[in-house]
């Protein structure tokens, strides 16, 4: 996930006009009793998604247009999968042709207080995870969630009906569907923002060959922006006018400056990129600013003015676990493969493998400023892979000049 990442919602669902006190839903659009669509939404709604909306299949040009200038200038780094299938990811038909409609749909993951996804960073010892990454992978929790509700898109649909379901890794393009199906806005950050429930959102998609209405929130004029902002010399982008006000806070938040000026992002310079996607040896120069991150970087999620209002996320599986809150360096420098695959069983660590996982927790200990972490980075000086003790090599060096 992609500057949680490296991954909205304005449409609440529809149903009943009596929040759930464990999903505080609110219709948001007026729609007809009973019809195809209602029901559908009202189905995701029972299986403990946050917000829905169905929208076309055809997406503005801007999207693939802005897609093909991000992969040209390089600005995706490593992550080559990003130059295949370009025209699929910004156009739905182009990858199934036979695709009517898209149902877009949002789960929440927020934690009890966005002061918890800085609380580990004021600790040298420690390294910090990203909030979505601390119990199950979302990936498994939100494709299982998707395929109930596809299965009962097809029994509502009636005979013929045909479903795809998508989280994140398939080439679709999830933010851009979950505007257009009035699930929220594009943030300054690139992430989509709901009035309801911030960003902190897991995106997912059912394709069918259902022909369905459009149901969307309408993007009323927004109340001003909560919270004061910040001067900052990034000018605002184009994607989010209204909603995020003059506030800049996500801008200046990023550890790495990944930003760019006039909206967009440079992801070579994202913290959530080079410690997930990227491949091999971190450059010199933005390890420093890596602090003790880990995996991911919620910075510009959590300092959202937006996420202050949303409820905590209600599903058990993706709430934070204590031992994944505040690991110790020490302790993680220590797995092995194998130790490594047990500690992250059924979580998204566990994609970026030990050899990628070490690496960072190197430059989290290089950062830390604690000479009794040493011995943990001159252990893997000799480490089988060369990115691994190329990465001690440089903690050790950072360590004995404390």
């Amino acid at each position: 996930m992609l500057c949680s990442a490296l991954s909205g919602k304005l449409g609440e669902l529809p149903g009943s006009a009596v929040p759930s006190p464990l999903h505080p839903l609110r219709c948001i659009v007026t729609e007809k009793k009973n019809t195809l669509e209602s029901r559908i939404l009202h189905q995701a709604r029972i299986l403990g998604f946050n917000t829905a909306g169905i929208t076309a299949t055809v997406l503005p040009p801007e999207v693939e247009q802005g897609l093909r200038a991000f992969v040209a200038e390089n600005r995706h780094g490593t992550m080559h999968w990003m130059e295949e299938r370009i025209t699929q990811r910004a156009q739905p038909a182009a990858l199934w042709p036979e695709v009517q409609s898209v149902i877009s749909l949002g789960l929440s993951y927020a934690p009890p207080s966005p002061d918890i996804a800085f609380t580990t960073l004021a600790r040298p010892e420690c390294g910090n995870i990203s909030v979505y990454a601390r119990n199950r992978d979302y990936h498994d929790v939100m494709k299982g969630m998707l395929k109930h509700l596809a299965q009962q898109v097809v029994k509502l649909g009636g005979e013929g009906t045909q479903v795809k379901v998508f989280v994140d890794t398939a080439p679709v393009a999830e933010r851009d569907l979950a505007v257009a199906a009035g699930l929220g806005w594009r943030g300054k950050h690139g992430c989509v923002v709901s009035r309801r429930y911030g960003s902190w959102l897991f995106l997912g998609e059912i394709y069918t060959t259902l022909s369905l209405e459009r149901l969307r929130a309408p993007l009323s004029p927004q109340p001003e922006q909560p919270g004061s902002s910040r001067p900052c010399r990034k000018s605002a982008p184009t994607t989010a006018p209204g909603r995020c006000g003059s506030c800049t806070r996500c801008l200046v938040s990023c550890p790495t400056d990944a930003f760019l000026e006039g909206g967009g992002m440079d992801a070579r310079r994202c913290i959530s990129y080079l410690t997930i996607e990227h491949e091999g040896p971190i450059p010199l120069e933005l390890r420093p600013l890596m602090g003790n991150r880990i995996y991911g970087c919620d910075d510009c999620v959590a300092v959202c003015p937006w996420n202050r209002f949303a409820p905590p996320g209600q599903i058990a599986k993706l709430q934070s676990r204590p031992d994944r809150d505040t690991p110790l360096l020490a302790d993680l420098a220590r797995l092995d493969d194998a130790g490594f695959r047990r500690m992250f069983s059924g979580s998204p660590v566990k994609r970026i493998g030990r050899n990628r996982f070490i690496r960072n927790v190197l430059i989290a200990i290089g950062n830390s400023g604690l000479p009794a972490l040493r011995p943990a980075a001159e252990r893997l000086c000799r480490d089988p892979d060369a990115t691994v003790a190329e990465c001690a090599r440089w903690a050790a060096g950072r360590l004995r000049a404390v």
